[in-house]
């Protein structure tokens, strides 16, 4: 199995390019890879897949949301996050449907924010909000058995020092948990799902 990894070198994308590496070929991406992409530009994600070639799976664990109490965002502040997080993981759907096989899949990264938000996530949660409806109806669309999945995960244990004080009372998960819920959408059958890790 061939599997294209966007972004691989934070705490979940590592805890992920583990998971999958084990018994596939990982194709990773990401802006400083050896196969460079820029999520918010259409033409790079296109470059990309034709980089790459045909593949079996894309996953993607990449994706930026600006994070201000709600009095100070803008609507640029709510722009860069549409443009990065949730378009660029639906222009990776959109054009990755010509280059996954017959069967294959598409599991993207949402997050707990859009059940659970917290102060200064207002942008998070419509993104996140945004990805989880994209999926529900993306699977009733995709063409040739294809699917797709979000993996939606709280703060992470490794991550918890830095983070832990903007989600009082969460419990931390370890991004190894989160990791699982790939695994089980690239390596299951289930499609339109979201896996909630942690929560």
């Amino acid at each position: 199995m061939k599997i294209l990894q966007i972004g691989a070198s934070g705490v979940l994308g590592r805890a992920v390019a583990v998971a999958l590496g084990r018994d596939a070929e990982l194709v990773i991406a990401s802006r400083s890879a050896e196969h460079p992409v820029d999520l918010t530009d259409p033409a790079s994600i296109a470059a990309l897949y034709e980089s790459v070639g045909p593949v079996d799976a894309v996953v993607c664990t990449a994706g930026v949301t600006p994070f201000k109490p709600l009095e100070e965002l803008t609507r640029a502040d709510y722009l860069a996050g549409l443009t990065d997080k949730l378009l660029g993981q639906i222009e990776l759907v959109r054009q990755g449907i010509a280059h996954v096989s017959d069967g294959g899949s598409f599991t993207l990264v949402s997050g707990v924010l859009a059940y659970d938000p917290i102060v200064t996530g207002a942008v998070a949660a419509t993104v996140n909000g945004g990805l989880d409806s994209f999926v529900r109806a993306a699977a009733i669309e995709l063409p040739r058995g294809q699917r797709i999945n979000a993996v939606s995960a709280t703060v992470f244990e490794q991550a918890w020092d830095a983070y832990g004080e903007y989600f009082p009372g969460h419990k931390p998960v370890d991004a190894a948990e989160a990791a699982r819920a790939f695994v089980k959408s690239v390596r299951g059958r289930q499609t339109g799902q979201i896996y909630r890790a942690g929560y």
